[in-house]
């Protein structure tokens, strides 16, 4: 059976007021190596429907939401009947709303896009060649890949009929010394790996682990630090993830003003900083209408089919819209601006590279990226975490050698007022988050005076 097959047959076959049906087929092919060897490879397919049921009574509007696999008519059939029965069992929804009505997609009847193992025809045979390069310079490479292509369908009983096709790859490789006591790491998101060169990866690996030929430990403190891309998608992820417009609202996040409300309107960057999500930017395309299988303070599922557009979080250093449902929207006064798989950060006069950035810091801190992030304190967005593969000591604009871990302890959102310098907005990649949650970032580099390195860390 076809998925929109699947989606008529669910939001015909329900008994509820409503239906939303959504069909996710998802391909993925991947490739895992370690010890400059490749060990296993795989391609998985899954077809996962949501259906969301809605029953109406004089109280208002209750749902029900139910998950699971599902490739047959009488399997959509139980997933509907779940639905329904638990939308009948349910109180009324507090987010309730008109449905998305008459949404046609022009391209609804395709067929769903695959990936395969052939998505590493070019890196394969690469990769073959870097750990040839590797082996024969003492060092050790450990890595995965990932491809994923999956088709998204959305049908309704209120005449939506969406399809979005989402391309989703990431790349991590790992290189130790031959005695394992240095360890680098590189990584990146990629839509199709056309554009990921292994050997190149290799390359910038031995440079790294050659910059840590000198050790230096140094005391937990207060360091000119210099946060490369990867670093900084570890860090807004959190400032975007945690932008809900109701908990802000409510006066219990960072983007609250005192006693009620919240902060839209008021600076909270410098005024060359902007903080944008788009649909369309080029390279992080994603779905360009709004996808909920539930309903919390950040999505509704009465907003699925909502056409999404560039929406600017901070622009010239002012907040300017937090994530709203409609139902948030109607309790803040502000403009509906749901969540957007995508975020980018630029600042106005950022230029250059991290290497850039490097040359013109006297005594500073080059990280890798972070992770184990884990929010402290909600009021002022205060995130504790690792620094992770690689901290290296920059003196007189040049890499000297390489630096014990830290935790640390800092706001993403004060770094956006503290940051000294910035290079330019590339694509970036969070190796904390984007294996599984959010791929779809591009940062600048950014250099931070005084980050705060909280204590030493013994990972490695």
């Amino acid at each position: 059976m076809t998925p929109q097959s699947l989606v008529d047959h669910a939001v015909t076959t329900s008994t509820a007021d409503d239906c939303i049906a959504i069909v996710r087929d998802a391909t993925s092919a991947n490739l895992r190596w370690a010890n400059n060897t490749l060990t296993t490879n795989g391609v998985m397919h899954g077809i996962t429907v949501t259906i969301v049921s809605f029953i109406r009574s004089g109280d208002g509007t209750a749902t029900g939401s139910v998950t699971g696999s599902a490739t047959t008519q009488a399997q959509v059939t139980a997933l509907v009947e779940a639905a329904d029965a638990a939308a009948r069992a349910g109180s009324p929804a507090e987010d309730a709303n008109d449905l998305v009505r008459d949404a046609v997609s022009p391209d609804w009847d395709d067929a769903p896009v695959p990936t395969d193992i052939h998505v590493y025809d070019a890196f394969a045979p690469a990769l073959g060649e870097a750990f040839g390069r590797a082996s024969g310079g003492g060092r050790i490479l450990y890595g995965f890949v990932n491809h994923q292509s999956t088709t998204t369908y959305v049908g309704s009983t209120s005449g939506l009929r969406l399809r979005h096709v989402q391309p989703t790859g990431h790349y991590g490789c790992t290189g130790k010394t031959a005695d394992l006591t240095e360890s680098a790491w590189v990584g990146g998101a990629t839509r199709d790996f056309a554009d990921v060169d292994a050997l190149a990866l290799e390359a910038t690996l031995e440079q790294r682990l050659g910059w840590g030929a000198r050790r230096v430990d140094l005391p937990a403190g207060r360091y000119d630090t210099i946060l490369p891309p990867t670093a900084v998608a570890d860090l807004m992820i959190d400032a975007y993830w945690y932008a809900g417009a109701r908990v802000a609202h409510e006066g219990q996040s960072v983007y609250s003003k005192r006693g009620v409300g919240t902060r839209i309107g008021d600076p909270i960057a410098r005024p060359e900083v902007d903080l944008f999500s788009d649909p369309a930017y080029p390279g992080l395309e994603c779905a360009p209408f709004a996808l909920a299988a539930s309903s919390d303070n950040e999505s509704s599922v009465f907003d699925n089919g909502l056409p999404l557009g560039r929406t600017d979080w901070i622009r010239g250093g002012d907040l300017t819209s937090l994530i709203q449902t409609r139902h948030s929207a109607a309790m803040t006064q502000q403009p509906v601006t749901p969540m957007v798989d995508n975020l980018v950060l630029s600042v106005d006069g950022g230029a250059g590279s991290v290497e850039d950035l490097v040359a013109g810091t006297e005594r500073g801190l080059l990280l890798t990226c972070l992770w184990y992030i884990r929010a402290v304190e909600e009021q002022t967005l205060l995130l504790t975490g690792l620094t992770r593969d690689g901290v290296y000591l920059i003196e007189n604009g040049e890499i000297t050698g390489s630096v014990n871990n830290f935790r640390f302890n800092e706001s993403p959102v004060d770094l956006l007022r503290r940051f000294s310098h910035a290079s330019a907005t590339v694509p970036s990649f969070s190796r904390e988050w984007g294996d599984d949650y959010f791929s779809r970032t591009a940062m600048p580099a950014l250099r931070v005076p005084d980050f705060n390195m909280s204590s030493v860390s013994q990972a490695m």
